[in-house]
């Protein structure tokens, strides 16, 4: 076979078929690589676990091969190797014909679905043409509305070569057929093995589905969540610098220990992958399954190469019909999965694989709710980059930053809409808690028409009962944004620690303010605290109105004086410009005392009109009191 072109997409085909029917003999004649690696597989001369292989096609296009067990004992084995890959070389021995595995390895090729598949006839050198076409017609009859259906299937012989050539061009034209891999998104390494070697240390190898991994790249790990270094790539016994989709790659991880690591383990950019333990799914049996599919039953999930024990609910019905059903699983320990995802599902105790699905949502809120089906109805019609909009709707409001682990996608622009500070939240979200901070704040303005606004915390915790309510998360990074937004946006106004409706104006009883001047201006040098003034009837918000109008100066947290008699005191100071007024020449001067000759002085400090040097007071130059 021809060189690689570098420019061409990489491939992985994974074999799959009866035991003993010729698959690992097959790649040795297509590749000269035998695929069996362990001692146990070539003396009982049986394949038990993955092995691995690659060539050239004529076109260019290099591919790896993942050749899988057949035996039934070894079918965990066989998924962990055909789970993340999507082309499938099926093998059906022309002498032997369809099998009991080779009816299981279809149900989990049409549950996990293909990109394209080649069907091998293979030991055809041991049967006449009579026997040959029986076997080919068979396997047309048993692949028929499966995701084999129309595949080629082509007669060949690893003893003799025959048909290898034909079988090469039928491999070449589904290569050239299949997807172009996404090489721009998050990188993706379904680990399948993981050893170590000495002076090295851990390497992991696997197959790379999406995006790329580079020598020298920080990488994470997933489930456990360990951060390791790329330290060297190979891929075909090849030492690369960059490793692209889809290819069978071995990292060398620096910072991960081996016992930390195992098969099902994903290699991916830190913090893209989130691991679930708990997802929604749409799940269909395997055809002509002869028994139905119950709640009750223990059950193995297998996604990618991970498996994982699992318990099923169904949302519609107690069984899984035969047209399928939405389904929300829960597993032993978490697993990286992504929507779309497709996964196979096995009855532990029958060791029998029953149904198959399609992740939908690997995520899910912790309560179902009423509209469950709804939803997933929704995002099992959805594109990827519908995802993100659906996403944001269900859930009311999402950080910016959980997009991509949550939809593989993290745009500029999502439908229906918009960026508040770090989140994207809903329309109708932000509808919904600006109509109810605005209700809840003209409803104080109508009890208290005199005060300002009402103060920032109390707006937060009514626009947090509002996410509440609306079912979006009340979390106060996004509470807080949400009103920064509307009072950016001009919906509210803040007048320092208060915020008011945008249209809210002080409404001043002149009448009342001019009695409490009165009450005040009575006092004459010593007036009444605040307090005392309360409890004569002047209501808080009422006093609260007159210092922020000017009727009045507070100089303290309990005292208020007369813009006048505030005066008398600015003009004692000025008086004395050049050699200063003493706090006791003050008071003796406006005919006061201590209590309210000391805290005066300090407001027209803080206010700037005066300086203090010493025990003496000096003007500043400003006639700003208040």
């Amino acid at each position: 076979m021809s060189d690689p072109e570098p420019d061409l997409p990489l491939h992985v085909i994974a074999t799959a078929g009866h035991v003993d029917h010729g698959k690992s003999s097959l790649i040795v004649r297509l590749t000269g690589i035998d695929p069996d690696r362990l001692a146990e597989e070539k003396r009982r001369g049986l394949t038990i676990d993955l092995g691995f292989a690659w060539c050239t096609l004529p076109s260019g296009h290099e591919i790896g091969f993942v050749d899988v067990p057949g035996h039934e004992r070894f079918v965990r084995n066989m998924l962990a190797g055909v789970g993340p890959v999507r082309l499938v070389l099926f093998v059906v021995a022309a002498d032997e014909g369809w099998k009991p595995q080779s009816e299981e390895h279809l149900a989990i090729v049409d549950v996990l679905g293909v990109d394209g598949a080649v069907i091998a006839l293979t030991k055809a050198d041991l049967v006449d043409a009579e026997r040959l076409a029986d076997a080919e017609r068979e396997v047309r009859e048993r692949t028929r509305g499966t995701a084999l259906e129309g595949s080629a299937v082509v007669a060949c012989s690893a003893a003799s070569g025959r048909g290898l050539e034909e079988l090469v061009d039928a491999l070449d034209a589904m290569v050239r057929s299949a997807p172009r891999p996404e090489e721009e998104g998050r990188p993706r390494l379904f680990v399948d093995r993981v050893f170590t070697i000495a002076g090295a240390g851990t390497v992991v190898t696997g197959t790379l589905t999406g995006g790329r991994i580079a020598v020298g790249d920080e990488v994470e790990v997933a489930p456990p969540g360990l951060r390791a270094r790329v330290r060297s790539l190979q891929t075909h016994r090849r030492r690369i610098e960059v490793a692209r989709p889809v290819s069978r790659v071995a990292a060398n991880l620096v910072g991960a220990e081996r016992s930390s690591l195992d098969r099902g383990d994903v290699v991916g950019r830190p913090a893209e992958w989130r691991p679930t333990s708990t997802f929604e799914a749409w799940l269909r049996p395997v055809r002509a399954l002869s028994h139905p599919v119950g709640v009750r039953g223990a059950f193995t999930v297998h996604a990618g190469a991970a498996e994982r024990e699992a318990r099923v609910r169904f949302y519609e019905a107690n069984r899984l019909p035969e047209a399928g059903a939405f389904a929300r699983i829960r597993l032993s320990a978490p697993i990286v999965l992504d929507v779309h995802d497709r996964f196979v599902l096995r009855e532990s105790g029958r060791r029998e694989t029953v149904a198959g699905g399609i992740v939908l949502d690997p995520h899910p809120p912790a309560r179902p709710g009423a509209t469950v089906v709804e939803r997933l109805t929704a995002r099992r019609g959805a594109g990827r980059t519908d995802l993100t909009a659906l996403l944001v709707a269900e859930r009311g409001a999402v950080r910016v930053a959980d997009l991509l682990p949550l939809t593989g996608v993290a745009p500029s622009v999502v439908s229906r809409a918009s960026r508040i500070g770090a989140w994207w939240v809903a329309e109708t979200i932000l509808l919904e808690v600006a109509e109810q901070v605005l209700d809840d704040l003209r409803a104080f303005h109508a009890e208290h028409p005199m005060l300002e606004g009402r103060e920032v915390a109390d707006v937060r915790r009514t626009a947090g009962s509002a996410l509440r309510r609306a079912g979006a998360p009340p979390d106060p990074d996004l509470v807080e944004a949400l009103v920064e937004h509307l009072i950016g946006k001009g919906t509210l106004a803040r007048q320092g620690s208060k915020v008011a409706s945008a249209d809210h104006r002080v409404a001043l009883p002149d009448a009342e303010i001019e009695r409490l001047v009165d009450a005040v201006a009575a006092g004459g040098p010593t007036p009444p605290t605040i307090a005392e003034l309360r409890a004569t009837g002047f209501a808080p918000e009422m006093i609260e109105a007159a210092c922020r109008s000017g009727a009045l100066v507070r100089i303290g947290p309990d005292l208020v004086l007369t813009p006048g008699f505030v005066d008398r005191a600015v003009a004692l100071v000025r008086a004395a410009e050049r050699e200063g007024i003493t706090m006791s020449a003050l008071r003796q001067a406006l005919g006061t005392s201590r209590k309210y000759a000391v805290p005066l002085m300090e407001h027209l400090d803080r206010a700037g009109v005066t300086r203090r040097v010493g025990d003496l007071r000096f003007p500043r130059g400003t006639d700003r009191v208040s």
